[in-house]
């Protein structure tokens, strides 16, 4: 948070927004789905490439504000398993960009510690893709900030499929647990904390395949905002909305409990719900 604080400009709407948000309450975890790209370029009668072009810049302010408040996760959705359905000519050129962007920010990685991985169905990706995403994630792996998750390739449903099958393939070698904790196990963001906050721009009110389970108990926050259009101001604004918000976990919320009430998480959250029981998936 100090990081953040001394990079922006005194007097700057960003260093006020900043100055007003709890750096006890950042959230741990942070998605986001780039939605508008197409219709900015639309409003401007311009290309839709023009769109995810001038989209690279969005990325990266959010990108170093994350690094700088301290967030542990973000996870961006680029790409989804949908969107192969798009005018070819569209399709290569986000993979030009893509590689555009990754040699590009690099440094950026480098320079705020920030460990690149990329999610999804990865082996469907054109080689040279694939290539540079793996030099990025080698080239990061040894940092311990900011873990930038890239969802290309990805949907929700298919990251679900993918973890189930490996719990069968599990269970031929012997009994496995179906539990909660062994699918999230087996997930693209094993080992990662779920989202806190999942933001999507351009207003449209819909969860599109993203990280279907993970985002059970995420706060969600939408904004008119197009994509290419998403500022720090913006992010900043999304984090303060979220501190705001009582988190209540299927529970009751910190407002509603008496003070007879049983224990609460720290932070006035309430525990979540049981977890649901295990099945066992027999030896075949």
């Amino acid at each position: 948070m100090k990081d953040l604080l001394e990079a922006l400009a005194p007097g700057s709407d960003e260093l006020a927004l900043a100055r007003a948000i709890d750096s006890g309450r950042i959230p741990a975890h942070i998605a986001i789905i780039m939605d508008g790209n197409g219709r900015w370029a639309r409003q401007r009668n311009l290309p839709r490439v023009a769109g995810h072009k001038q989209g690279v810049p969005a990325v990266r302010a959010t990108v170093e504000t994350c690094a700088r408040l301290g967030v542990g996760a973000l996870t961006l959705y680029a790409f989804s398993v949908e969107n192969w359905k798009r005018p070819r000519i569209e399709v290569d050129t986000l993979w030009r960009l893509l590689r555009v962007y990754l040699r590009a920010e690099l440094a950026l990685m480098m320079r705020h510690d920030i460990r690149f991985t990329a999610i999804g169905r990865l082996e469907a990706l054109p080689a040279p893709v694939r290539t540079e995403l793996d030099l990025v994630t080698r080239r990061t792996s040894g940092n311990r900030g900011l873990r930038l998750n890239l969802a290309i390739n990805y949907g929700g449903r298919a990251e679900l499929v993918d973890a189930v099958k490996a719990l069968v393939k599990e269970a031929r070698n012997g009994e496995v647990e179906v539990t909660e904790q062994a699918i999230s196990a087996r997930l693209y963001t094993a080992g990662q904390p779920d989202p806190d906050l999942l933001i999507r721009t351009s207003g449209e009110m819909r969860i599109s395949n993203f990280l279907l389970w993970q985002i059970a108990y995420a706060e969600l926050y939408v904004t008119e905002t197009l994509w290419p259009d998403f500022t720090r101001v913006e992010l900043l604004r999304a984090i303060l909305d979220y501190q705001k918000r009582d988190r209540r976990y299927g529970g009751l919320g910190s407002s509603d409990v008496p003070s007879s009430a049983g224990a609460v998480l720290p932070g006035g959250d309430p525990a979540r719900e049981p977890m649901s029981q295990p099945v066992s998936l027999p030896a075949r």
